[in-house]
């Protein structure tokens, strides 16, 4: 290896290839060149790779770049105004938090809030008449979990002019009581945004100082790239002006983009092949339009999944398209253009809709990856169909374990009954029958470190909590498995497996380092680990404090 001269070599105790073809002594040294991995190997041979920049992380493990296969980190910057209410599951916690939210905001303004859990009103449906007055009459918007659903005070709904039901496409509804009168309870976007429209916006500025305020706190806990699940107003024009900002600087992005924008119900071939333009041409250094984000159905916990049989309130029946054979047009014109598409499907016969649509694809359009994201509940039948189909399965582990309880007392649970409760979240299902499974977050949803989603995605409970009993324990990921749902599989599920995924020749030079070793530890022990580091294209992008490298 004497003709290798690399601008980078990076030492560590243990480094994990996921590259399962490379035999031979364990590797402990890595060396870079123009941000590619140049030659791997251990600390004797590294001796022999020439003159160049060291960094030694001593008994550190070294992992391919960690991506998180679904975030919405610039709807999250609206998502996440005001007070953080994710975990609460007391009513009278969150009533207190408002009421100090409240207090906080200045007059005239909107009290705000997310991250609210529905399992936090118990048997109680969520209404407008339980924050009214902890808010002061004042208007009011508070953000459930879920992105799907959200809960308006009556002084916002006077504003927006919402008296009564409203008819829309999509599943979205005004939820509204026996007399129909609203009860604040707003589902889905088309309902969502009767308010949305009236609230302040930030600046241009802030909002990108913001985002680049993600952007680093994802680099911090490990992640190297993310898959980005919408496309909002503004998305591009901000990733192209903050690369631009830290280019200025000398730096990139600390984190890859891959951005998937929305593809309606309503819309045709004109909307579709702008879409597809976008994928074709819109990209800058770290970012790009990777490719096309569908739904066939809403959440459980807010009855507009789509189930073969309804929830015990009689609800989740409905498909996002009201027309679901234009869902299967849409996937097929995406298809034929090998353009990947990614499409939201939480309940058995949504999930079984999106199957049925790919089946239905001649075998010369499976030349781009295709997935379906989230995956909450199917019989066997759909996982033996979703196997064949060559479809790949995206899902987030801590969506069960943050959500949903052992006993099945949650809401998510009791709104399906026992049988399809059973049938959740069947990520080891899909692993045995030979589906690549890509893993995620879903934030602003759920939390994004993914080292506590590596390990609630072993446990079946959340990390850190030992008194709480697992969640369909049979369910349960390997170690490795978990690893790969970040690193290997990850980049399957983007179609970026000669590119990224592993470490080898040839491919980026990405890199997460730890100071625990995620395919040894305990999971609970590695959900405390820290991240020592991240590297993207062969340059540092985050140092832990204290680590000298």
């Amino acid at each position: 290896m004497n003709d290798i001269n690399p601008d980078l070599i990076i030492l560590a105790g243990t480094v994990h290839t996921m590259d399962e073809t490379r035999g031979g002594p364990s590797a402990q040294a890595i060396a870079v060149r123009d941000g590619r991995i140049q030659a791997i190997g251990t600390r004797d041979e590294a001796r022999s790779w020439g003159e160049s920049e060291v960094i030694d992380f001593g008994g550190a493990v070294l992992t391919p770049g960690l991506v998180d296969c679904h975030v919405h980190p610039v709807m999250g910057l609206d998502m996440t105004r005001g007070c953080d209410l994710s975990g609460i599951t007391d009513l009278a916690a969150v009533r207190a938090l408002l009421r100090a939210e409240a207090e906080a905001t200045p007059p005239g303004g909107w009290v705000r809030g997310w991250g609210l859990d529905p399992n936090a009103f118990g048997s109680v449906p969520p209404h407008r008449e339980l924050i009214d007055d902890v808010v002061g009459g004042r208007p009011a918007l508070i953000r459930l979990f879920d992105a799907h659903s959200a809960l308006a005070s009556t002084a916002a709904l006077e504003l927006a002019g919402i008296s009564g039901p409203r008819h829309f496409d999509q599943a979205a509804e005004v939820v509204c009581d026996g007399s129909g009168r609203p009860t604040g309870l707003l589902l889905e976007a088309a309902a969502l945004d009767l308010v949305l429209t009236l609230m302040p916006t930030e600046t241009f500025q802030e909002r990108k100082e913001r985002l680049g305020e993600v952007f680093e706190s994802f680099s911090r806990a490990g992640l190297t790239g993310i898959h980005v699940m919408d496309c909002g107003e503004g998305t591009l024009e901000l990733l192209a002006a903050l690369e631009n900002d830290l280019a200025a600087a000398g730096r990139g992005l600390p984190v890859r983009v891959r951005v998937s924008p929305w593809c309606m119900p309503g819309s045709g071939d004109a909307d579709w092949q702008r879409l597809a333009g976008q994928v074709e041409n819109v990209r800058g250094s770290r970012w790009k339009v990777a490719g096309i984000k569908l739904f066939v159905d809403g959440t459980v916990d807010n009855g507009t999944a789509w189930l073969f049989e309804p929830d015990i309130y009689g609800q989740s029946v409905a498909p996002f398209w009201p027309r679901p054979q234009e869902y299967a047009r849409a996937v097929r014109f995406f298809a034929e253009r090998a353009i990947p598409t990614a499409t939201h499907a939480i309940g058995d016969a949504g999930v079984a809709a999106v199957v049925a649509a790919f089946e239905d694809l001649p075998a010369h359009m499976a030349r781009a990856p295709h997935r379906i994201e989230h995956i909450e509940t199917v019989p066997d039948g759909i996982i033996e169909r979703f196997a064949k189909s060559g479809l790949i399965a995206s899902m987030q582990p801590s969506h069960c374990t943050h959500y949903s309880r052992a006993d099945q007392t949650d809401n998510w649970s009791t709104r399906l009954g026992k049988e399809r409760a059973d049938r959740g979240w069947r990520c080891a299902d899909l692993r045995s029958a030979g589906v690549t499974l890509a893993l995620g977050s879903d934030w602003p949803v759920a939390p994004f470190e993914p080292l506590p989603i590596l390990a609630d995605a072993q446990l079946r409970r959340r990390s850190g909590h030992t008194d709480e009993q697992p969640i369909a324990p049979g369910q349960a990921l390997s170690a490795r498995q978990a690893l790969e749902g970040y690193t290997s599989h990850a980049a399957k599920a983007a179609g970026e497996w000669a590119e990224a995924g592993s470490l080898a020749v040839g491919k980026r030079a990405d890199f997460t380092i730890l100071d625990v070793d995620p395919l040894a530890a305990a999971p609970d022990e590695l959900a405390r680990g820290q991240v020592l580091a991240t590297v993207v294209d062969g340059q540092l992008q985050h140092l832990a404090v204290g680590v000298t490298g």
